[in-house]
């Protein structure tokens, strides 16, 4: 299987205010666009096991077919820069995305 790090052109993650954090997935092709959205795999339940949320934590999770994108929102749990807060500029919260299996398109 495929890692969604491999397929991405750019995968990020940044503050949405002080009290939520933005991943943004882009894609260089809509051939690998196209194979990650069909995939099904990037839903609300999976951000939910791989961030460790409940799903009323996730405000956005939107695909974007003329930016070969999407995008998903989710609430901090620490506001930015409260005493806990591991990650002030949200900028290392896109790791969990990247080991994300995309299995192979069957071939037909």
């Amino acid at each position: 299987m495929t890692q969604l790090g491999d397929l991405a052109k750019v995968l990020r993650s940044k503050n949405s205010g002080p009290f939520e954090i933005t991943l943004d997935v882009l894609f260089d092709s809509k051939e690998q666009y196209d194979r990650v959205k069909r995939s099904g795999i990037i839903t609300k339940q999976t951000i939910c096991d791989l961030y460790q949320v409940q799903e009323e934590q996730i405000h956005h999770l939107v695909f974007f077919d003329q930016g070969l994108g999407f995008k998903i929102t989710i609430s901090r749990d620490i506001s930015s820069g409260n005493v806990g807060d591991r990650d002030v500029y949200g900028a290392q919260q896109h790791a969990p995305l990247m080991k994300l299996s995309i299995e192979q398109p069957e071939e037909g």
